[in-house]
């Protein structure tokens, strides 16, 4: 069967002479015409789903010369494809028409993702949210998605990294990139001008993030969480953090319904736990009279009397090595005093999957499936040498 029978010449002399009765005219591969006594010319794909016995469809697809042949010809090519993924071409083109209408710009597919995927899955959805705002939307969000092609990403992402974070950059393009791949695969739209960018190309990976505290340090440390050099909301965090090894979310969130000081044991809910599984740590006798001090002082739910933002608790954290009274050569945040807390023990000689069992991580190979043990006790003695420890780094024994 020929294709592509018709020509420009054969059109315009179509429309220039009246029919006594409607015709078609075929170009081939489905695409044809139609001649109309009012003279119209309609440009048709036909078609049918699932064999010759099916039911013959006619899909319109403009009139001429206002659809040109070249781009009746580029419709009809379209529709084959489709047909050959096995999708309606009917439904197709209508979806690509609503698109070109009205297209999906970079900020619906962003925010398509934030409110289906980011909104249930991600811990701080908002914070998504509001990174994407400043940084995304307010560049180019207007710009229908299709057309967003990577120079337009690039000057967004770049821009991150010329006001000095170059971090933030790559966590942005990673999220972005997330936000696409989700986006294509439920059918909402498609781009894939960040599939072949890297962190690197926009900015750099977070550092590896192993400080450990030397023994001046941490002595430095303990000392100060003794005087009343800073906020009591922070000084009550991070003396929960620096003896229990829990990350900063586990105390942020906590509230008073998880300590038994009766049974002195401190048990982390699910919920609150970066694995998915409760934690369960015993609470050393010396540390019984800060918390009931924290509870006169801490009214309401939560045993940190409050919960502040992550971003204002990490910016504290990474802020603190510069304290006066410690003034640390090199920076630190939070999440180092668990590096600290890991690696300190280790050298006290205390079990490596009791500290990670203090440490709420996962135990690999058969303690993973076979070994259920809070194993308490052992938990409670490596709690109290490392306080021990501190202690006599602070100088605060007897």
């Amino acid at each position: 069967m020929s294709v592509n029978k018709l020509n420009d010449n054969k059109l315009k002399a179509l429309l220039k002479k009246s029919v006594e009765k409607e015709s078609w005219i075929a170009d081939g591969d489905g695409l044809a015409i139609r001649a109309q006594i009012s003279g119209n010319l309609t440009w048709y794909y036909r078609y049918r789903l699932g064999g010759r016995d099916t039911k013959l469809e006619r899909l319109l697809l403009g009139k001429y010369p206002d659809l040109s042949l070249s781009a009746a010809r580029k419709l009809r090519d379209k529709c084959r494809a489709w047909l050959a993924e096995n999708k309606d071409p009917r439904f197709m083109l209508d979806r690509d028409t609503q698109e070109t209408l009205k297209p999906v710009t970079v900020k619906d597919a962003l925010e398509y993702w934030v409110n289906n995927y980011a909104a249930h899955n991600r811990k701080y959805p908002e914070k998504d949210r509001s990174q994407l705002q400043v940084h995304i939307y307010s560049k180019i969000g207007s710009v229908p998605l299709h057309m967003a092609d990577r120079r337009h990403w690039l000057s967004a992402l770049e821009q991150i990294t010329r006001k000095g974070s170059p971090v933030a950059a790559g966590c942005v393009l990673q999220v972005c990139k997330q936000a696409l791949r989700y986006c294509d695969r439920r059918g909402y739209a498609t781009s894939t001008a960040l599939e072949q960018l890297t962190i690197p190309d926009v900015g750099k990976k977070h550092g590896k993030r192993d400080r450990v505290l030397t023994d001046v340090e941490l002595g430095g440390l303990w000392r100060l969480l003794h005087s009343n050099e800073i906020q009591t909301y922070y000084q009550d965090m991070l003396l929960l953090i620096t003896v229990f090894c829990a990350r900063t979310g586990e105390v942020r969130l906590s509230t008073w319904d998880e300590w038994d000081l009766n049974a002195k044991l401190w048990t982390v809910p699910k919920e609150n736990s970066k694995t998915g599984e409760r934690i369960t740590r015993p609470i050393p006798d010396r540390v019984i009279p800060w918390l009931v001090d924290m509870s006169q002082r801490n009214k309401g739910p939560f045993i940190l009397g409050e919960v502040r933002e992550p971003d204002a608790v990490s910016q504290f954290g990474r802020r603190l090595y510069k304290h006066r009274i410690l003034n640390h050569g090199e920076g630190w945040s939070l999440h180092s005093l668990r590096h600290t807390f890991i690696t300190k023990n280790a050298d006290l000689g205390a079990p490596p999957h009791i500290v990670e069992l203090l440490a709420g991580h996962e135990l690999g190979g058969v303690f993973s499936v076979y070994n259920k043990g809070e194993y308490l006790m052992e938990k409670k003695q490596v709690l109290d040498r490392y306080l021990d420890r501190l202690e006599l780094l602070a100088g605060l024994t007897v």
